[in-house]
């Protein structure tokens, strides 16, 4: 069952990724293997070959950040209707662990703690990222739908 994360886009291609919500323009849409922040989620290039931003010509460039700004709002829309304590939401295109294009959308909570609630994600502590708790699963089916629904409405 993880050996798509071994190849989360060449899985995505064959249909085998689980975490896949929608097939995008350039990519695809993803729920995020942790929800310690409900409804994070990622836009996967649909090129494995691709490493940066920079590497797609400018129609599949404004095409993958088209997309971003779409699963940005799907996510917003969604969090902002179902989870309290909705804040906004963070588009970063960062590539420093994984080397293939990606856009993390990361939902923020009035909630979070003070001392974080203001910084980046990656400053959470390392255990919110391992923690069983936290992990993607089947309790998270109805927010992956919503945002998946939202993303349709978007599209349509």
């Amino acid at each position: 069952m993880s050996e798509w994360r071994d190849d989360r886009i060449g899985s995505a291609l064959r249909g085998e990724n689980p975490a896949v919500m929608r097939r995008l323009d350039a990519g695809f849409a993803v729920i995020g293997d942790v929800q310690f922040l409900p409804g994070y989620s990622l836009l996967l290039t649909d090129d494995p070959a691709v490493e940066r931003l920079s590497e797609l010509p400018r129609s599949r460039r404004l095409a993958f950040l088209g997309d971003m700004e779409r699963l940005g709002e799907a996510v917003e829309r969604t969090c902002r209707r179902v989870e309290s304590g909705f804040r906004r939401v963070n588009l970063e295109i960062l590539g420093n662990a994984d080397v293939f294009l990606h856009a993390h959308v990361w939902p923020r909570y009035d909630w979070e703690p003070e001392d974080l609630v203001r910084l980046p994600v990656w400053l959470y502590p390392r255990e919110m990222w391992s923690e069983e708790r936290y992990a993607l699963g089947a309790r998270h089916q109805p927010l992956r739908e919503a945002i998946g629904e939202e993303l349709d409405r978007l599209t349509g």
